[in-house]
């Protein structure tokens, strides 16, 4: 009988429907418990919806739901009787699978809940160190996410460093630019093109690359900026846009399917990640396998791929006229940036595969049961 397994995670994130597609694929009976669903979820997964309790007084609405959530897993993990159970993201949906008291239990961290939120509320931290405290194993996806781990007092030795999927380099691969699908955004061939692909929130920061866009079309006026996500900030920064006057230049994609995104990205020149902290951005891989000179953001989490002047460039997070001056001088120096987007297929090539990733994994599963 194939292994039972039972996440409870974010349901409309990428991260999870690629973790969990890759899981059901192998055969194990996959379910999910989560409050909302996109489509792109293999057929077999079996999906559990948890329902809203939203009283009218906000913030109180915030808090009964999570209680409601909390005690509707523990009532669903019940009733699937797993043989293992998942958390992602141990300061929401992870800390909800270790109030199930089900064990063996993983918690998985993906990045923020550990870099961010712990530092910024106390009730933050009390919630990533209940769940991996409680977790048989923690699973993290890289390796500074797993040093500030081990600093809220999880024993290094079931912490485990496991990259959200790898890069599928068949799906990711170099090739040229789609002209139709320039055309079809009113972009012309000679056109250089700078894409983010992050979602659309307060940590990814996507306001400083706004911010930059006068400044670089100053210097490159042709430039045509493709924004890629959707997140609580989507409005703020049309309307940022707008008031820079740059609307023309800057196109704004909201969600598009993951299939159609190799195309977008080698048709771009350079990959831009704003991000103010990290996990294992598997938006770079993407950009990296793709041959896209990256220029991100000067976090731990991206110099695990990507060293300064070598196969990318580092500017200061937020800070909008230095990352303007990277992309002016990268788009400059053409012979570079092929540098560049060369050195970093290889790194894929050579160090993100998923299936390697995905094994480790298993073995957790395999190990704990």
């Amino acid at each position: 009988m194939a292994m039972k397994i039972c996440y409870i995670a974010d349901g409309v994130s990428i991260h999870t429907q690629r973790w969990l597609n890759y899981i059901a694929v192998k055969g194990y009976e996959v379910h999910l418990i989560c409050w909302k669903i996109m489509p792109g979820y293999n057929n077999t997964i079996q999906v559990h919806l948890l329902k809203r309790y939203a009283p009218k007084i906000w913030p109180l609405s915030q808090y009964a739901n999570f209680a409601y959530w909390c005690v509707q897993v523990r009532q669903l993990v019940s009733m699937i009787k797993p043989d293992i159970i998942d958390g992602h993201f141990v300061t929401s949906y992870g800390f909800m699978a270790a109030c199930a008291g089900f064990r063996p239990l993983v918690v998985t961290a993906w990045g923020s809940d550990v870099l961010i939120y712990p530092k910024k509320n106390p009730i933050f931290k009390f919630m990533a160190k209940y769940a991996m405290k409680r977790a048989n194993i923690v699973v993290c996806t890289a390796p500074i996410v797993k040093q500030e781990i081990s600093k809220l007092g999880i024993d290094s030795n079931k912490i485990h460093v496991v990259v959200i999927g790898g890069v599928d380099k068949e799906r990711f691969y170099p090739a040229k630019r789609d002209e139709a699908l320039m055309r079809s955004l009113g972009i012309s061939p000679n056109e250089p093109i700078i894409i983010s692909t992050r979602a659309l929130a307060p940590v990814y920061d996507v306001i400083t690359l706004i911010k930059a866009v006068p400044i670089i079309l100053s210097e490159s006026p042709a430039t045509k900026f493709i924004i890629i996500g959707r997140g609580k900030q989507e409005n703020h920064l049309w309307k940022l846009a707008a008031s820079l006057n740059i609307l023309s230049n800057v196109i704004f994609l909201g969600w598009i399917d993951h299939d159609k995104l190799p195309s977008y990205l080698y048709s771009s020149d350079i990959y831009v990640s704003t991000s103010l902290s990290d996990g294992a951005s598997n938006s770079l891989l993407e950009a990296m396998a793709c041959n896209l000179a990256p220029v991100v953001s000067d976090i731990p989490a991206n110099r695990q791929w990507i060293k300064d002047s070598e196969n990318g460039l580092f500017f200061p997070i937020g800070n909008h006229n230095t990352l303007a001056e990277k992309i002016i001088w990268l788009l400059s120096h053409s012979e570079t940036k092929t540098i560049f987007g060369d050195r970093c297929r290889r790194i894929i090539e050579s160090e993100a595969d998923p299936e390697i990733e995905m094994k480790k994994l298993v073995n957790i599963y395999v190990q704990l049961t």
